[in-house]
């Protein structure tokens, strides 16, 4: 009778050990008919009030240290505050999934239970229209995208699609500060993705701060500063179908430019500069959109700017579970309280270990004057073209900054795709 006893006594330990273990909101892998299988399988639903599912479509590796990373660790955040249950699919691009849409994976997910779909990239702007065109009954959260922007071009009155984009203009001008204050050689390269509207504001926000550190911190003359913009095509390496990332940042820096600014959404720049540093050459770079991209390399990284889509995810979420979900356009800026609260702030910049002491006072410098009003988005700014785009003492409209139609006047690159 005492063996049968602690038998089942240890049965029922192990069983309410087993419970524990799973009892926290985990998040799924979907794996749609021709997807990859695996990932986390778990997030009960909770007992009592009904949990929000939620489904996000992650243009790359879930685990990129880039764009898709960000988001990816965001939802894992925003799904334990409000205790929902997250849905994932990631590799969401033509390459990693021939044949299969966007619409069609989103579609996968709301099979599964989820009535909110995050599409996480400008590419998928034309799906992520359409499904909620098609689906009136699924909230539907475009990162990037401006079709819920009443005062936008392409608004489209859909009550049940939202927009959410952080105002990485400000994070791309303090990595151009950072870069300017560590060039030796006066030269900078943009690794840049594919040409649009975001791509240009983004390449020339980088140039502005650059320019105005350039010319006020170190009293040098902006005509001696040079800005040079490669586009490999898309927002990540596709063999065959882009330029490759190694090659245009070891192109620069066989050339003289001794800082590249990542507009990608993976890492080349930095470990190219990491094989450049270890050869004995002075170079350095600067990631993109991830909090912890400079980890890779932090010998030549001068820091990150990041997104922090937890404000904004948080914010509609929220919105979608307790029933007060309007269609709303958000581009969201830094704190500037304090840019890297992980609460508040949408747009952060984390100083990387090769950025000097007296760079990093100057980088802090510059966005104390931000945060107090520094409009560096005032004219008189021209085109690359010579057109002139905002008369002198003009301060840019957000329409004016988010459509920009080309690049800079005092930038080299290519402003607008070839057809």
């Amino acid at each position: 009778m005492k063996r049968s006893w602690w038998i089942l006594l240890a049965v029922l330990l192990i069983g309410a050990l087993a419970l524990t273990a799973c009892g926290g909101q985990q998040p799924t892998k979907a794996a749609p008919a021709g997807g990859n299988q695996g990932g986390n399988q778990g997030g009960s639903q909770q007992t009592g009030a009904k949990q929000l599912t939620f489904g996000i479509l992650l243009v790359g590796p879930y685990n990129d240290h880039g764009w898709s990373q960000a988001h990816y660790d965001a939802a894992q955040t925003v799904a334990k505050k409000l205790n929902a249950k997250m849905l994932y699919v990631d590799k969401v691009n033509p390459a990693d999934r021939p044949g299969t849409t966007a619409e069609q994976l989103a579609e996968d997910l709301v099979s599964k239970g989820a009535k909110v779909i995050i599409f996480n990239s400008d590419d998928m702007k034309d799906s992520a229209l359409a499904f909620a065109q098609a689906h009136p009954d699924i909230y539907v959260i475009h990162a990037s995208g401006d079709n819920a922007w009443k005062e936008g071009k392409d608004y489209k009155n859909l009550p049940n699609l939202s927009n959410v984009m952080g105002k990485m203009i400000y994070g791309k001008m303090i990595a151009g500060c950072a870069a300017a204050m560590t060039t030796q050689t006066g030269k900078i390269g943009y690794l840049g993705p594919l040409i649009n509207d975001e791509t240009r504001r983004l390449a020339s926000s980088a140039y502005l701060g650059a320019k105005y550190c350039w010319e006020h911190y170190r009293n040098k003359d902006p005509k001696d500063l040079k800005f040079k913009v490669t586009w490999i095509g898309f927002w990540f390496n596709i063999p065959g179908v882009t330029s490759d990332p190694t090659q245009v940042a070891d192109d620069f820096f066989n050339n003289g430019y001794d800082v590249v600014l990542s507009g990608i959404d993976t890492t080349e720049a930095l470990v190219e500069a990491k094989k450049f540093h270890d050869q004995g050459k002075k170079v350095y770079a600067v990631p993109y959109d991830y909090r912890d991209a400079c980890e890779e390399a932090p010998e030549v990284c001068l820091g990150v700017p990041y997104f922090n889509w937890v404000p904004g995810y948080t914010k509609l979420l929220k919105s979608a579970q307790d029933g007060t979900w309007k269609s709303t356009f958000l581009w969201l800026g830094p704190d500037w309280n304090n840019i890297n609260d992980p609460d508040t702030s949408s747009i952060g910049f984390e100083p990387g270990d090769a950025l000097s002491d007296a760079a990093s006072d100057a980088v802090t410098k510059f966005e104390t004057e931000l945060a107090n009003g520094l409009q560096l988005w005032k004219g008189p700014l021209k085109l690359q073209d010579g057109t002139l785009y905002l008369k002198d003492g003009q301060v840019a409209t957000d329409q004016q900054i988010w459509y920009l139609p080309q690049l800079l006047e005092g930038m080299e690159g290519q402003s607008v795709p070839q057809k």
